[in-house]
């Protein structure tokens, strides 16, 4: 029984309580940096990272926080781990931080983060917390590639900046504009609608 729940916990992020296509959270990222693959992976991986860490230390430490502060709490430990990210990409990854601007250091208050320290971390064990800040983050990330190969494929004929299309193809430019992102995220959240009344 306690390993069907744990493997719940994991799993919950994936599909039940997806972040993005179940709670409509951190729509903002997902809409601005999936126009490609490589963008939509370095968010995703970001995003992980800061939540697993975030809800690591916060599980640790609930009990040394007062109740009056909690919240402010959070946000320091979620903004520490933000600037570890944002600092790692700039070092090494710097074109990548350019494309992502002003979207990794917005992770400080992403509603994924945030909402799992307050309605998770802070009221569970680390283990526990650990499993289901890598179930959503994992879930999040998948999203993220699912859009950005959909964006990308059609929008520019590459996958990960490899041509796959030949000179027959004519990309969809709009695919690479914020009316695309909009117009895929509305189908695959159709899509999965869909799917999770067959599987009802």
């Amino acid at each position: 029984m306690a390993e069907k729940t744990i493997s719940n916990e994991f799993t919950k992020g994936l599909w039940s309580e997806n972040p993005i296509f179940r709670q409509l959270l951190g729509l903002c990222p997902t809409l601005a940096v999936t126009n490609a693959v490589v963008n939509g992976l370095a968010m995703g991986a970001a995003t992980t990272f800061v939540l697993l860490f975030s809800s690591i230390v916060i599980s640790s430490i609930k009990k040394l926080i007062p109740n009056q502060v909690r919240i402010a709490s959070f946000i320091v430990v979620i903004a520490t781990f933000v600037t570890v990210a944002d600092r790692f990409l700039a070092a090494f990854f710097p074109d990548i931080s350019k494309a992502l601007g002003p979207y990794v250091p917005l992770i400080v208050v992403n509603c994924i983060i945030l909402g799992r320290q307050e309605a998770f971390s802070s009221k569970n064990p680390v283990f526990r917390s650990i499993i289901d800040a890598l179930g959503m983050g994992i879930g999040f990330t998948i999203s993220l590639l699912i859009l950005s190969s959909i964006r990308e494929i059609l929008g520019n004929g590459t996958f990960f900046g490899i041509p796959l299309t030949g000179a027959w193809f004519k990309p969809w430019l709009i695919m690479i504009l914020p009316p695309g992102a909009f117009f895929t995220l509305g189908l695959l959240m159709g899509i999965f609608k869909y799917l999770d009344k067959k599987r009802k």
